[in-house]
């Protein structure tokens, strides 16, 4: 059997490894566009930033080593230009012409090029992608030859990634992202511990605004912005998006949704003899069911497996499974990850959901280096099915969106996380794990033993309702909402009736730094017969969630009540 695979890295490569695993006998060609077949592109950008000396070290495999260990004929600068599927051939275009392969089984794994929207001046030399070896040797170059102002227009991973590693060669670098903050995918609130970061790296961020052109220059190019400002720059990063690189196969008959080849549970296209697998294939997100392209290594590499298997062991072969999405990146001293969907792809899709925030230790309070981290899950109210979970923070992040993830491919509720018996020592943890707490914290809410109200909920809180703030004085006097009443959480019990005519028999909506404080009190007002809730998340993720506002919302003066 010969088996054709167009495009290497993760999906091709997997599927080409797996294949040869199998079947000892089978004919492996791999047909790479580029000079690289196996590189580690999620670590471009850390030889950019100068953490990877050698760019050597991001080639992972070589034709030659491929060929030594796996016995695969793999040929670089090999661009497939056209396919006969009814004949089984792929046209090649090769250094010194084209050619035409056969094929028993073929493999389609082209990835996804950078999107490169229509705006004059792009074709500038200064202005460069990262998805390649040869983009990342560029861009470092840049940075050697004397480069010291940089914009990055895109603030997804790989544009803050980016961003991350020009600071850390010295570079002034500012971030354009058309969303109203940067990572878009993440949710606001958390987003804003993420900006905090860049900017602690001395990284300007311009949120929602676009980038309309590029004006060459000599010795600088000009970035000429939608609100009518510029940025100079040595060097620009476009990092805007990827774009499913398709139209060969979609020209020849293979079905595409909006550019993305369609597959079926083992990776089979609409033409026989043919599949596909990574970023240039259609993934149904697990949680809100929605069909789309996921950009995302570790997907494209277990699909490569699954979709060898299915060629030389149809009969046994695993389905691929639903794409749940987990992402992580590295800014400054701070980790932000994500798994499942978040508001706006629940929103989209018309999932009811719930919401809690969070904000527990990484590890033991009392162990020295302890931290926070800021924790967002969403769940389904009717029955807690995770559908969700973010987390910023400067430590333990990565564990604990692993754990959700895991949570939500075993699609487990939100209360199943409290009997997650995971991993304790005190520099490693807390007894009641942070994802424990997420759990508890969740099945209070889903059992009416707590309930919450939202930072974006503020503006009607404060014309509805009494807040009662139960953090120190000294806290409340660092910043509080308007009209708070101030009583801290310990007196509370010895204090109703102050509350009870305060209140004029409106709602109470209590706060705290972080709804710890806050959820307590909540428990004593409900059981004192008030209307309560607590804000989730607490003044931490209010501050957040806020933005600038805050500063012009939040006063510091007396409480109005202070016995």
């Amino acid at each position: 059997m010969r088996i054709v695979i167009v495009g290497g890295v993760a999906g091709g490569m997997s599927c080409a490894a797996r294949a040869r695993r199998l079947d000892e006998s089978a004919e492996i060609i791999v047909l790479e566009s580029g000079d690289h077949v196996s590189f580690a592109n999620c670590g471009l950008p850390y030889f950019v930033g100068g953490e990877i000396a050698d760019p050597s070290s991001l080639l992972v495999q070589t034709p030659a080593s491929l060929r030594s260990a796996l016995d695969l004929d793999v040929r670089t600068r090999h661009q497939v230009s056209g396919l006969d599927a009814q004949r089984q051939v792929v046209t090649v275009d090769i250094p010194d012409g084209t050619a035409q392969i056969e094929y028993d089984a073929l493999v389609l794994s082209p990835g996804a090029r950078a999107v490169r929207p229509s705006m004059p001046g792009l074709d500038s030399p200064r202005v460069r992608t990262l998805r390649t070896v040869e983009d990342a040797v560029a861009l470092r170059e840049q940075v050697d030859a004397g480069a010291r102002r940089a914009v990055v227009l895109g603030a997804g991973f790989i544009g803050v990634e980016a961003a991350e590693a020009l600071a850390h060669q010295g570079l002034e670098v500012t971030v354009v992202e058309l969303a109203d903050h940067v990572l878009p995918p993440m949710e606001s609130e958390l987003a804003a511990l993420v900006a905090d970061e860049l900017h602690a790296l001395g990284i300007e961020t311009r949120t929602g605004i676009a980038a309309t052109g590029i004006q060459q220059g000599a010795g600088h190019d000009t970035v000429v912005l939608s609100d009518g400002t510029s940025l100079l720059a040595e060097l620009i990063v476009l990092s805007v998006g990827v774009r499913p690189d398709t139209a060969v196969f979609e020209d020849a008959g293979v079905k595409c949704e909006r550019g993305a080849i369609v597959v079926d549970e083992h990776g089979r296209t609409s033409v026989p003899g043919i599949w596909a697998t990574g970023d240039a294939t259609v993934s149904t997100d697990a949680v809100t069911g929605v069909r789309r392209p996921v950009a995302l290594a570790g997907p494209a590499n277990r699909a490569g497996r699954l979709v060898a298997d299915d060629i030389l062991r149809p009969g046994t072969a695993r389905s691929l499974p639903q794409t749940v999405g987990t992402a992580i990146v590295r800014i400054g001293s701070v980790t932000a990850a994500l798994t499942g969907a978040n508001r706006a792809a629940l929103e989209a899709d018309g999932v009811d959901y719930q919401t809690i925030h969070l904000h527990p230790n990484q590890h033991a309070g009392y162990f020295p280096g302890a931290s926070q981290i800021h924790m967002i899950l969403h769940f389904r109210p009717q029955d807690g099915l995770l559908l969700g979970g973010q987390a910023v923070g400067a430590d333990g992040v990565d564990k604990r969106i692993d754990v959700i993830a895991t949570a939500i491919r075993a699609g487990m509720a939100v209360e199943d996380l409290i009997d997650l018996d995971l991993a304790y020592s005190p520099p490693y943890g807390q007894a009641k794990d942070a994802v424990n707490l997420a759990g508890m914290v969740g099945e209070n809410v889903r059992n009416g033993t707590l309930a919450l109200w939202y930072a974006q909920d503020v503006d009607r809180v404060l014309k509805e309702a009494l807040v009662l703030d139960t953090r120190t004085r000294d806290e409340f006097a660092t910043g509080h909402l308007p009209g708070a009443l101030n009583i801290p959480h310990t007196e509370l019990r010895q204090r109703l009736e102050e509350v009870r005519a305060a209140s004029a028999a409106r709602p109470i909506r209590v706060m705290c730094a972080s709804g710890i404080r806050s959820a307590i009190a909540n428990r004593v007002l409900a059981q004192a017969g008030f209307d309560s809730a607590s804000l989730s998340g607490g003044i931490l993720t209010l501050r957040a969630a806020l933005g600038g506002r805050a500063a012009e919302l939040l006063c510091a003066e007396e409480a109005m009540q202070d016995a």
